[in-house]
């Protein structure tokens, strides 16, 4: 395939340089402007990001083709949804199209008091070829954006993603194609899914259905959403004050057996079928050390660590030394300060987070929906899947040894290392599908006809199953359904009830028909206490089935990992220390239903 692309990129070099024969041939990608040269995500070349370290070479999107064949997003709308965009920025302003909106004042300027999100527009379409700054994933795309982290009503969340007057209008161009959501939330208790218990969300879940499905001629938009950055600890407001969250085992803080502290998939946003969930790589092609990960998370994309020991994102930043991240002073990461070549601090080099890997993956999607834009979003994101590179391949999982309650020492693989599913596709709990590759599916859409079959969704199928789940086992509750509909897998929803009092302890399993195990929830989870005494209409998501069919037998497992060793800690400066979950269950759990929903075609 790289041959077939090197060929082609070549033809249409030969036939430029054959019409403009004194023209000199086009700069590498990584000279096109002063700051691409350190822009690691886009050509990785072991550089430092202006950090005190190097990455490793060759972890990046791979975007050479898609550079050299000009495919860099044109005609596609990006939406940032977020802390706001100084759309007047000199390396975003040429992409910034009519539709951004401010939703405290009404006006059509987003502004961006934070720098979040200016930083996040950068990443996506950054102007190329200006000698300003760097570029972005997609230098061609449109920009909007939206200060909505600055004001969380209903109403606001609607206009920003995608339902208003201006956006419904189907003939316009330039309505987004892509929506970017950097943000999350981290709930300290499992969440109630019932979307009938939470009509807002039930609301969300149309408006995004059909925008995801029916817009733009029936070609659809993608929503791409930031799996969250709490690996080993996070905060959580108690009477309105914020405390840190984190584990404490084997008198160690911040100690949870190598095990995600916060699961990606325990936020209602993040286990909805149509928000594309990324983690984050850093410059060596591994999970950044923040990064939230789960059975959720669709694919990776680079984000980068914090810019001073190791590489961040190189990117745009508020303007002026005295806004956003980049300000007049002494600072490890050498583009700040107002270095010679950013004497002005236009741009940061310490942007990072799964805020920086959704970007990246929207500038992706926005980059492969150009180089064919008559395919629609659910066979963008298809190809993208496909194409998915398998990264840190050898990252063995994590087993996890515990004392069971008879005393013995048993390991449980909490979290297996690379798997391949029963339809050919790679998958880790750490980095989903894989790591983007954007060449490989810009490729793929240049030769893709057809786009695929209409997506069918099934009922939720419940199952009574009220099976003990025995304290410290192994043995678990297991439970087991038929499902009938032969269905190609998308995504599979699973909606859980479970009493259980110490609900840190509990691994979720789900097989499917061809024998694939799916770790849905790995044990550890940070929560503070249960909901309901447990797990109530919590739903998971998992995109470890991908491609296989879903008729036959299904079977869930879920295990208490633990008799009462480790703690959950908050602390707070103000009020100290407080331990959580420090008694273990005196009754097993008891695994009382659970429901599975088939996405697929």
């Amino acid at each position: 395939m790289n041959y077939k692309k090197n060929l082609i990129a070549l033809s249409v070099v030969t036939a430029t340089f054959g019409v403009h024969a004194n023209t000199a041939p086009e700069l590498p990608l990584t000279k096109r402007d002063p700051l691409t040269v350190e822009q690691w995500h886009l050509q990785n070349t072991g550089q430092s990001g202006f950090s005190q370290s190097n990455g490793v070479a060759g972890n990046d999107m791979n975007v050479d083709f898609a550079d050299r064949m000009g495919i860099k997003g044109r005609g596609i709308t990006v939406s940032v949804i977020d802390t706001g965009v100084e759309i007047s920025h000199p390396d975003l302003a040429a992409n910034v199209v009519a539709g951004s909106r401010n939703l405290i004042d009404g006006t059509d300027f987003p502004t961006d008091n934070n720098g979040h999100g200016t930083s996040v527009a950068g990443l996506i379409a950054a102007v190329e070829g200006n000698n300003l700054g760097g570029r972005g994933v997609a230098p061609y795309a449109n920009l909007i954006g939206f200060n909505f982290l600055d004001e969380q009503s209903m109403a606001s969340w609607m206009v920003s993603h995608g339902l208003s007057e201006d956006f419904r209008q189907l003939d316009r161009f330039t309505d987004p194609r892509v929506f970017n959501q950097s943000y999350g939330s981290t709930p300290a208790i499992p969440l109630n899914g019932s979307l009938e218990a939470n009509p807002a969300a039930e609301l969300e879940q149309i408006i995004m259905q059909d925008i995801s499905v029916n817009s733009h001629w029936g070609r659809g938009a993608q929503y791409v959403k930031s799996a969250g950055n709490s690996f080993r600890s996070y905060s959580a407001y108690l009477g309105g004050e914020r405390f840190l969250v984190l584990p404490y085992e084997n008198d160690q803080f911040f100690y949870n057996n190598n095990l995600p502290f916060h699961d990606a998939n325990i936020a209602t946003d993040n286990t909805t079928f149509w928000n594309l969930v990324v983690s984050a790589l850093n410059a060596k092609g591994e999970y950044s050390s923040y990064s939230s990960v789960g059975s959720n998370v669709f694919m990776s994309a680079p984000g980068g660590e914090y810019g001073t020991a190791e590489p961040a994102m190189v990117t745009t930043d508020l303007t002026s030394c005295s806004k956003g991240m980049n300000r007049i002073g002494p600072h490890q990461n050498r583009l700040h300060g107002g270095s010679e070549l950013d004497p002005t601090c236009d741009f940061t080099g310490t942007m990072n987070g799964t805020s920086s890997a959704a970007p990246n993956m929207a500038g992706a999607i926005a980059t492969v929906m150009s180089a064919n834009p008559a395919l629609n979003a659910r066979t963008v994101k298809h190809l993208l899947a496909q194409t998915a590179r398998k990264t840190h391949a050898n990252h063995e999982g994590v087993a996890l040894a515990f004392e069971n309650a008879d005393g013995e020492q048993v390991s449980y693989q909490a979290i297996p290392a690379w798997q391949t599913n029963a339809a050919g596709y790679n998958f880790h709990y750490y980095y989903g599908l894989g790591a983007v590759n954007v060449d490989d599916a810009v490729f793929k859409a240049l030769f893709t006809g057809v786009s695929l079959p209409k997506l069918q969704i099934t009922s939720w199928q419940k199952t009574q199953a009220q099976q003990t789940i025995p304290d410290a086992s192994l043995e678990g509750a297991v439970s087991s359904t038929t499902v009938n509909e032969s269905l190609t897998i998308e995504a599979v929803q699973l909606k859980v009830n479970i009493d259980h009092s110490r609900v840190r302890d509990i691994a979720i399993e789900l097989v499917s028909p061809s024998g694939t195990t799916s770790t849905v929830l790995s044990p550890r989870t940070g929560f503070l206490a249960g909901n309901k005494g447990g797990f109530t209409d919590t739903v998971l998501l998992s995109h470890h089935f991908y491609g296989e069919n879903s008729q036959g037998n299904w079977t869930i497992r879920v295990i208490d990992t633990d008799k009462g060793s480790s703690r959950t800690l908050i602390y707070n400066a103000k009020h100290g220390i407080y331990s959580y979950n420090t008694k273990n269950n005196e009754l097993d759990g008891v695994l009382k239903d659970w429901s599975l929903r088939v996405y697929g075609h």
